[in-house]
């Protein structure tokens, strides 16, 4: 069909009295398989991989796995996948440009840098944002440190019912089914999503802060010593 495409292209062009070096247009070069490397001049220039992944990144609105990503970019394994991608961010971390390469949810993602969302969150369309309540925020984070987990021993932890809750969770894609309970009844066990992980920022739950990072820092004055003095 390429081949048929092309010989039709010609003959027009023949008969509409067009040089016969004429280029061809994108379409027909695409499907001739042409496509011709680009050139390469200066440290901050992109060679036609390099270029592919960094192409890749731009179009994806999710991230992307080092495998697929070199599928994605033409490479040959996700080993040279990572590679790329850190000389993009070197190169980004040099022209002091507004984006930067992300490791997120076990991929990779290109987003603009925290300096810039004040600007650009002006463009944002506000329906777009994902909002939690309260009762939410609570529930989510019990689920992301006791996972797998049952409702009902999330409902123990927080004293009030929360079917409804975890219903508008996974509703929103941050928690999943992880499985089932082994006790009577085989219940529901809920586990975080690999949409949680980038929405939160984290490369994997290992990321997630700490219980004592949590906790408010001890005001001064009130630890045993102090008493001791006072006394």
């Amino acid at each position: 069909m390429r081949g048929r495409a092309l010989v039709g292209f010609q003959a027009r062009s023949q008969q509409a009295g067009l040089p016969r070096d004429r280029r061809l247009p994108m379409v027909y070069r695409l499907l001739a398989g042409e496509r011709g490397d680009p050139v390469v001049k200066g440290e901050l220039a992109r060679d036609r991989d390099l270029a592919n992944v960094e192409a890749a990144l731009f179009i994806a609105d999710e991230p992307l796995s080092a495998r697929r990503l070199a599928q994605a970019a033409g490479l040959n394994d996700g080993a040279e996948a990572r590679r790329l991608v850190r000389k993009l961010q070197t190169l980004y971390d040099k022209d002091g440009t507004a984006f930067q390469v992300e490791e997120l949810a076990g991929g990779f993602q290109l987003l603009t840098r925290p300096e810039y969302h004040t600007w650009l969150v002006r463009l944002r369309r506000t329906g777009h944002d994902l909002r939690l309540s309260t009762a939410a925020r609570e529930t989510l984070a019990i689920v992301a440190y006791r996972q797998p987990i049952m409702r009902a021993e999330v409902e123990a932890i927080r004293g009030v019912q929360c079917a409804e809750v975890l219903r508008q969770l996974m509703e929103k894609g941050l928690l999943r089914m992880a499985g089932r309970d082994d006790s009577l009844g085989r219940p529901v066990l809920y586990g975080t999503t690999k949409k949680f992980l980038q929405v939160f920022g984290l490369k994997s739950l290992k990321d997630l802060p700490q219980v004592e990072e949590l906790r408010p820092p001890k005001a001064a004055g009130t630890g045993p010593a102090d008493t001791e003095s006072r006394e």
